[in-house]
């Protein structure tokens, strides 16, 4: 239940944002720097949370598969990519303070290795599974 609750949180509060409150603002006509600028703030929030997530659903990996198997397994390789991403996230901001486009991309990177992982089995559903 955990892996699921905080796969919902982290992957969904990261394309919410950017499908759903930021177009949201937009549309009421709120000032585009405004926008602009919760997008930074609340993106930087939902970064941060998405990997405290992504630890969380790799212990939860490691107490399913084992610490060796979490590496094998392509659940353990996206959470890999996840944290590896948020780190990327970070460090562009202390290094580059004008790097918008790059911070984005990671964002988007994080996204789409969310969707992927949402269509993984869970993990404790996958071991019962294997012969």
């Amino acid at each position: 239940m955990i892996w699921q609750l905080t796969q919902v949180l982290w992957v969904g509060g990261l394309w919410m944002l950017h499908f759903g409150l930021l177009p949201a603002l937009v549309k009421v006509g709120i000032a585009p720097l405004l926008v602009e600028d919760i997008a930074r703030q609340v993106g930087t929030l939902l970064v941060a949370f998405a990997s405290f997530c992504a630890l969380l659903q790799a212990m939860v990996l490691i107490r399913a598969e084992g610490v060796r198997g979490v590496l094998r397994d392509l659940r353990g390789q996206l959470l890999c990519v996840v944290l590896v991403v948020c780190a990327m996230y970070f460090a562009i901001a202390l290094v580059l303070t004008e790097a918008m486009r790059w911070q984005l991309f990671c964002y988007l990177i994080l996204g789409v290795t969310g969707l992927v992982l949402v269509v993984q089995p869970i993990p404790s559903r996958a071991r019962r599974a294997r012969p």
